[in-house]
């Protein structure tokens, strides 16, 4: 999650690059690399069930998907803070719809990793469409997640994530070719080239691997809890990139997520 909130600033990169087009090339080149990974791993190829191929669809078109088409127009909406901050949410929905009752402490744990996330982002002004499709990203999110948990004991972190990426590619053309037609696609400059292949290998192989081998072992509750990470990760990068100044706010928030997340996290077992 710390590498997905490096996305904030590496975005400058690509701004003027077809959003939809520039999209489904990420999850492209992300796909092979992951079905490289696969095969590198071994010959065993598990046959999907129906139910597994629902699960892979319905993963690739909300969590990969409708996830992108709804922060890029709650951003073109109300720029990108409002997204950030209910995004920034993540923890708690997690803590509250993760299978059980949650823990007082990590509701607690998750709270407080919000708050910080929502202090280091700022809330802004944001207008009604913006939060809507801010929701929506949120919801999304955590569809991520849940939808991927069933998939993970029997497929994989490497192959759960190569087979949706596969799957997102044709859904972000059809919808890039809805609406930017003809120039969907164009070669891209050196800067974008750079960041598309940050955005595929590090945003995507590097960080859905991580995410999907650590989320079966510590559980959606208080794995969700590193997704306070990301403001933080956006806020280390702007600071390395040499593109602001942290700020009080910003510093305490950071302050927060972290001790949301030790606070979580204290305790052996899955459910604290």
């Amino acid at each position: 999650m710390f590498l997905v909130g490096t996305l904030t600033a590496v975005s400058a990169l690509i701004a003027d690059y077809p959003v939809y087009g520039g999209q489904a090339v990420r999850y492209a080149v992300a796909a092979v690399a992951l079905l490289a990974v696969a095969r590198l791993r071994g010959p065993a190829r598990p046959r999907l069930t129906p139910r597994e191929t629902a699960l892979l669809v319905a993963l690739a078109i909300t969590g990969l998907v409708i996830f992108n088409v709804a922060v890029i127009e709650s951003a073109r909406a109300s720029g990108p803070t409002i997204a950030g901050t209910v995004l920034g949410t993540v923890p708690l929905a997690l803590a509250l719809v993760g299978g059980g009752r949650p823990a007082p402490r990590l509701v607690v744990a998750a709270t407080i990793v919000v708050a910080g996330a929502t202090l280091a982002t700022g809330l802004g002004s944001g207008t009604p469409a913006g939060l809507a499709w801010a929701l929506v990203a949120l919801a999304c999110e955590v569809c991520f997640s849940m939808l991927a948990l069933p998939l993970l004991p029997r497929l994989g972190a490497v192959r759960v994530s190569a087979y949706a990426c596969v799957l997102a590619v044709p859904l972000l053309t059809a919808i890039g070719l809805a609406v930017d037609g003809g120039g969907l696609l164009r070669a891209p400059t050196a800067a974008e080239a750079l960041g598309l292949g940050y955005l595929s290998i590090v945003i995507t192989v590097v960080a859905f691997l991580l995410w999907y081998t650590g989320l079966p072992r510590l559980g959606p509750q208080r794995a969700g809890l590193f997704a306070g990470l990301i403001p933080v990760g956006a806020l280390v990068t702007t600071v390395v990139l040499g593109l602001g100044v942290p700020g009080p706010a910003d510093l305490g928030g950071a302050a927060l997520v972290i001790a949301g997340i030790l606070l979580g996290l204290r305790g052996g077992g899955r459910n604290l």
